[in-house]
């Protein structure tokens, strides 16, 4: 993700008028509480006005200079261009996938989210479904209001001693784990972005994904819906789970393969089954999960409780004050705080240690033990912590499970997840005027990517490991390692060729016998074309990566 290319005079954390009052607008239902906390602050003016068409809402945006939403409004690329002296959006929740992020960013728009609010509801609605599937309670409680008595039918199991096993332990894994070891339950864990000893502090020993799925009794996930997450467990994972095992999830439809748990259920692998959540919501109403006795649902309720509802809009309502009455960015997802002549200098160099952290992010399959950011040239004469905060946020955003990672987070769950970061300030380069160069550690195995900016904001990728090269960090990436033998090249835009997918630029690094090879692509690159790809004549590995 850019940040804001802000025009002269644009916002960099100040309220936009001056004499007058910033005007703000609510435009999605919020509570009392943060109705009131904004009404109250001084010199705000505040507008309520929910259930906008978006050409309704189009019309009027231009004459605010903050909104407040929740998951009803979209902010489309149409309400940002309308939007003319919108400095920020407040989102009531996690989730900012109803604002068009890369428009606001370009507009130099604030996104702040409220990422919180919601953590504790949704690990106590996970386990107040493993409590009703282990105790068959929705089950007996259709029993009795269809006039019966069946006692024995419903024989539950207890949790005490059970060994649960936690996919994915973010900031909702881990309450759910507190609560689970009061319950003394044994508690294993998933997460390749977690280090043991972290894990250790908080109860959990860490394990393999094919080895919890031997070892739980009950299974319980807590992951974002990704590319590499979709379809997590499927019939390759119900074949290495206990008889008699139990699952839930409260995340997000699509990490379990539907038909492949119908099957394993009917098979009697599965005992019983707690769903939140569906690939498709609502389901239809013929969906086989749903006439299974074994399985209990519940309509995608796990944020929905009166308290994280009042908790974010309290939380979204100071966000906004903060913002425009003290200058104070918090929790902001596209923007760190810097303004003045330091943001129009480190601007670019903000943009490039994001992407230079988003690169080893993605390229990794597990968090690093350390990570070394390396400083040199001109910009040493600036304070470079919003820098360090965009390279942290961009390495962890696709390593962490269920924490949204911020320019002001990232220090801290960097330190959470156990992650040293070791910051180190040279004079100069000899090849560059300023370089900032990030090297990741995992025991003996390291990494090392350095990057530049050419002119005055052109972010360039100069150095992955050994191999020398100019690549521009933009856009759907191949990166490409393969042994140096005449006709790979060919082989590959050949391969890609046929798959439709066509190269826009290509940029190549050499040592002796190897070489890096950097494809900026347009087209869908799938699973299974990194798969091919990998099967081509003298290709090491292929990793694909969004920058």
């Amino acid at each position: 993700m850019c940040l804001p290319q802000l025009e002269e005079g644009a916002h960099t954390g100040a309220p936009l008028h001056k004499d007058n009052m910033p005007k703000i607008l609510v435009s999605d239902k919020l509570s009392e509480q943060g109705l009131a906390i904004l009404k109250a602050a001084p010199g705000l003016q505040v507008d309520s006005k929910t259930g906008l068409k978006p050409e309704e809402l189009c019309a009027i945006i231009g004459d605010y200079d903050g909104l407040i939403i929740r998951s009803s409004t979209k902010v489309t690329p149409a309400v940002v261009v309308a939007g003319k002296n919108l400095k920020a959006i407040g989102r009531a929740g996690i989730g900012v996938d109803n604002v068009d992020l890369p428009s606001a960013t370009k507009h130099g728009i604030v996104v702040m989210n409220t990422p919180s609010g919601n953590a504790v509801t949704t690990a106590e609605h996970a386990l107040a479904m493993m409590f009703a599937i282990c105790r068959k309670i929705p089950q007996a409680t259709a029993s009795m209001r269809g006039g019966k008595w069946e006692k024995g039918k419903f024989t539950g199991s207890e949790l005490c001693n059970k060994k649960l096993g936690i996919v994915g332990v973010g900031n909702i894994g881990r309450i759910v784990a507190d609560r689970a070891l009061g319950l003394k339950m044994q508690v294993i864990g998933y997460d390749p972005f977690l280090s043991v000893e972290a894990a250790e502090k908080l109860g959990i020993t860490l394990v393999e994904l094919p080895d919890l799925f031997k070892q739980a009794d009950i299974i319980t996930i807590h992951v974002p819906l990704s590319e590499k997450t979709k379809y997590l467990i499927n019939k390759d994972s119900f074949r290495l789970m206990k008889k008699g095992v139990y699952l839930i999830n409260c995340a997000r439809g699509g990490l379990v393969h539907e038909g492949d748990l119908v099957a394993a259920i009917q098979e009697g692998i599965v005992a019983g089954v707690a769903l939140d959540v569906f690939e498709q919501e609502p389901p239809p109403a013929d969906h086989p999960l749903l006439k299974m006795e074994q399985v209990i649902f519940t309509p995608h309720l796990g944020a929905a409780t009166d308290e994280a509802q009042e908790k974010v809009a309290i939380e979204v309502a100071e966000l906004m004050v903060d913002f425009f009455t003290k200058e104070t960015v918090r929790n902001a997802v596209n923007f760190p705080s810097v303004s003045g002549e330091a943001a129009r200098v480190l601007r670019p160099f903000i943009e490039l240690a994001e992407k230079l952290g988003s690169l080893h992010g993605q390229m990794s399959s597990k968090l690093p033990q350390e990570v070394i950011i390396e400083y040199s040239g001109q910009i040493l004469n600036y304070n470079l912590a919003p820098v360090t905060q965009a390279l942290l946020k961009g390495l962890l955003t696709p390593m962490v499970s269920d924490v949204s990672v911020n320019y002001v987070n990232a220090p801290m769950v960097a330190k959470e997840r156990g992650l040293k970061v070791v910051e180190s300030k040279v004079s100069e380069d000899e090849d560059f005027a300023n370089l900032v160069a990030v090297t990741i550690r995992s025991g003996k195995e390291s990494r090392r990517i350095s990057g530049t900016i050419f002119g005055k904001s052109n972010p360039r990728l100069v150095q992955i490991d050994d191999f020398y090269l100019e690549a521009l960090p933009s856009g759907t990436i191949l990166v490409v390692h393969n042994h140096d033998r005449p006709g790979v090249i060919g082989n590959i835009g050949t391969y890609l060729g046929k798959n439709k997918i066509n190269i826009s630029r290509m940029q190549l690094g050499l040592t002796k016998e190897e070489a890096i090879a950097l494809y900026n692509v347009e087209g869908d690159v799938t699973a299974e074309i990194l798969q091919g790809l990998e099967k081509l004549p003298d290709i090491v590995s292929v990793k694909k990566v969004v920058l």
